[in-house]
């Protein structure tokens, strides 16, 4: 017996040198693997880590559940890929970087756009190193022979090649419509990066001529010149479309004019409102259909332009309360409810009220690509775990409007796109650089945005294996599994889907696996703010990898969010150390009649005990292929601990030294038998102490990394 088994299992110190032994194997490589041309593809996509900081226990989550898998798969004979990348993640990058720049007393406003994404490049590279490291330290069995960056230039040309199919094919258009503005990072941001928050805002009750119009945002009412009202509202039968009314506003006489539309909801406060197309998705629409005028109120950063008068220049928030009292002074406040309910959008970083804004933009029809999605869904080439998120996914792509991609920041993939200011956006050229614009043949300009980063991650599982025509491409896609936070029903799992099935016809895999949440042992979520965050790698470091992993699965039903109790996890230290006794108890009383027990025969009563290990091994082979990892886990545990150790172990102590050299050899078999086998099940979930044990036991040629998986009939 190996004498390291005489003192406990020390995580720090094995961890590291197993790792690299899996790495000099070569087996992360399908194609290293043994009789690699006979095995099947299984494969799967890391969903990639943000290259901007270090990993959290979100990441540890993914992590375990997606090695769970892959090293299942390569023990059951599969050609198991798993292919890690990193992900420049454009937007929440560059915020990143700009807490640093304020920090460091900087602004990337005023810096130029090369010098700022040289910084935020080499910030990226340094923390992408770090973060990788880290997802080793996690065991992940991924191969890093094949890692992806979405900055990589073979990963850019593909995703600028694909803006520029859409483009041709008609799903990508430049408009300028109603965009999400944040006026704290100067971007704009689409629907998913924005958050709804009920807040209690005033509403305020004005005149307006012969009508009482309700707002909550009074600032934007300087270039309200249109009244309006449902055509079958009989309080207006006597106002007629296009009819002009003089009346007194906040700066002075203006005239209206009524426009009656549909959109109006008759049983909301008198039924009447004024529009401000330039800063209300609603009012833009209504101004489209009826050839109004639409004009700025609000400038880039927040504050009022000249046509707010003595306003001009002032932030909106100091503005509001001082047009109302002006309001009030000229006889047009009509009342204030204080208590009004109100959902206010705010940008998913900063938290800064997004301002709706009028801007050309680049963006991608959704209809037609959420109906081919709907249909792969249809036909049953997808399908959501946990079950219920299919409806969600369905609600999604049935309610989709078009895709803003343009983002105003440098980090990010260029759009391949050329405009000209002076002919504006009709004049946009996609592709190629053009000699001179089409219209006026002056020079073009190349256009500064960026792509929202979803664009290129929403490509992920098509461009990390080679599309289209690498030799990866061809052999592993489409692939198996998309492991991936619930949250991401709504953002990253639609677009790989549509995007897959635009360009391949093929769905990019067949199952998606939703996890939730890891939140701190309250169940709060974790932020910096309330200083609950938990650094998995603290975990780690205090308990070992395996411990870790196991509290995260065990107890964890997919979809569900998980409170990570940090006793939860020293109690799976205590069961590290539980099997590394047993494996010091079975070998000091094996390893001496090693032989002997080889050529032993079992006695009926100890084939029944193994022929019991097999139904448990075939139940938690068909937890693991049915995705119930936290079942499985579960099981392997409740049988090494109670049944193994507090059991068999017990009730063959005195066989072990048994003067009947046949059921002396018998349990000595059985034992080393239910070793091994606890071993093979446990090595997903907990491979580090298992590899390490594995590699100490007499006669062993190949790591259990590739060791063959129990077979049995389904």
């Amino acid at each position: 017996m190996d004498e390291k088994f005489l003192s406990p299992y020390k995580p720090e110190e094995t961890e590291p040198r197993i790792y690299q032994l899996w790495s000099d194997s070569g087996y992360f490589d399908p194609d290293k693997l043994p009789n690699s041309a006979e095995r099947k593809p299984f494969t799967i996509v890391m969903p990639p880590p943000n290259a901007n900081g270090n990993l959290h226990a979100g990441h540890a989550l993914f992590i375990t559940l997606e090695d769970i898998m892959i090293r299942f798969k390569r023990m059951q004979g599969y050609r198991a890929l798993w292919i890690p990348g990193a992900d420049h993640a454009g937007f929440e990058t560059q915020v990143v970087y700009e807490k640093k720049l304020e920090k460091e007393g900087r602004s990337r406003f005023g810096m130029d756009p090369k010098e700022l994404y040289k910084e935020i490049y080499d910030f990226t590279i340094m923390n992408k190193a770090n973060m990788e490291s880290q997802v080793r330290m996690l065991g992940a069995s991924c191969d890093w022979s094949r890692e992806r960056f979405t900055l990589e230039p073979g990963i850019v040309n593909e995703v600028q090649n694909t803006f520029v199919k859409m483009h041709n094919d008609g799903l990508a258009y430049r408009g300028k419509r109603t965009i999400n503005w944040c006026p704290k990072h100067q971007t704009s941001l689409s629907e998913l990066e924005t958050v709804s928050v009920e807040e209690v805002t005033p509403f305020y009750y004005f005149k307006y001529g012969p009508f009482t119009i309700g707002t909550v945002r009074p600032e934007t009412k300087f270039g309200d010149k249109y009244v309006v009202m449902h055509p079958d509202d009989e309080r207006y039968a006597d106002y007629k479309h296009g009819q002009e009314i003089d009346l007194e506003w906040i700066n002075g006489p203006i005239t209206a004019t009524v426009i009656k539309d549909t959109a109006v909801e008759m049983e909301f406060g008198s039924g009447v409102m004024t529009i401000t197309p330039w800063h209300s998705q609603i009012d833009f629409e209504i101004a489209k259909r009826h050839d109004l005028d639409v004009e700025q109120i609000i400038d880039w950063r927040g504050k009022l332009l000249p046509i707010a008068g003595e306003f001009a220049g002032v932030n909106i928030k100091e503005a509001r309360t001082k047009i109302v009292e002006k309001l009030d002074a000229k006889g047009l406040l009509v009342k204030i409810d204080e208590a009004y309910k109100n959902a206010v959008k705010r940008c998913y970083k900063c938290n800064a009220a997004i301002e709706p804004q009028v801007k050309d933009q680049w963006f991608v029809k959704m209809k037609p690509l959420a109906e081919m999605a709907l249909g792969a869904v249809d036909r049953g080439e997808v399908r959501f775990i946990p079950d219920n998120y299919e409806k969600i996914f369905r609600h999604w792509m049935e309610n989709t409007i078009d895709w803003n991609v343009s983002r105003q920041i440098v980090w990010g993939i260029p759009i391949p796109a050329w405009l000209c200011d002076e002919c504006g956006t009709d004049c946009a050229v996609v592709g190629e650089t053009p000699p001179s614009c089409p219209t006026c043949k002056k020079p073009m300009r190349h256009d500064a945005d960026t792509f929202d980063t979803w664009f290129s991650s929403g490509q992920w599982p098509l461009l990390t294996t080679g599309y289209p025509n690498g030799k990866d491409f061809k052999t592993f896609f489409p692939t198996d599994v998309m492991e991936t936070g619930h949250d991401l029903i709504f953002i990253w799992v639609p677009r790989m889907i549509i995007f897959s099935l635009y360009l391949t016809k093929k769905t990019p895999f067949h199952t998606v696996y939703l996890h939730g949440l890891v939140n701190d042992a309250q169940g709060k979520k974790m932020s910096k703010s309330k200083g609950n965050v938990v650094n998995p790698l603290d975990l780690t470091q205090k308990y070992g990898t395996d411990a870790l992993r196991m509290g995260l699965i065990i107890g964890n039903t997919p979809g569900s969010d998980l409170a990570l109790r940090e006793d939860k996890i020293k109690a799976y230290k205590l069961f590290a150390n539980k099997l590394w006794n047993i494996t010091r108890f079975v070998l000091s009383s094996t390893s001496d009649e090693l032989q002997q027990i080889k050529e032993a025969r079992l006695i009926d009563g100890d084939k029944a005990i193994l022929k019991e290990l097999d139904n448990i091994t075939r139940d938690i082979t068909l937890d693991l292929e049915n995705y119930r990892f936290y079942l499985a886990g579960e099981k392997i545990y409740q049988y090494v601990w109670n049944t193994f150790a507090d059991k068999l172990l017990e009730e063959n102590k005195a066989r072990l030294t048994s003067t009947d050299a046949a059921d002396k050899y018998s349990a000595q078999l059985l034992l080393y038998t239910i070793l091994e086998r606890c071993l093979i099940l446990l090595h997903p979930f907990m491979p580090f102490v298992t590899e390490e044990i594995w590699q100490s036991l007499p006669d062993r040629n190949a790591p259990l990394i590739i060791t063959t998986w129990p077979k049995f009939d389904a």
